[in-house]
């Protein structure tokens, strides 16, 4: 699945539009390093996001195309 989708479905983004803009402007990176839109998420992969002085770490623990308000904190697991 994209990384734009994922932050969407996960509703670490509200918006697809904007998960997209914030992958174009360096904010999210994988890894360690900075991704695309279109790069494809993999459970295990260590995600950060950026945004203005907050910097959110998570571990993608599963991954699903469409999943509910209240289940979807259990895509991911914070670590900091």
């Amino acid at each position: 699945m994209r990384i734009d989708k994922y932050l969407k479905v996960s509703r670490l983004i509200k918006r697809r539009s904007v998960a997209n803009e914030a992958c174009t402007q360096g904010r999210i990176s994988v890894n360690g390093k900075i991704v695309k839109a279109s790069y494809d998420v993999k459970e295990g992969d260590v995600m950060e996001i950026k945004m203005g002085e907050r910097v959110l770490k998570v571990r993608i623990t599963a991954i699903a195309e469409h999943v509910l308000k209240n289940d979807a904190a259990a895509l991911y697991e914070v670590i900091n």
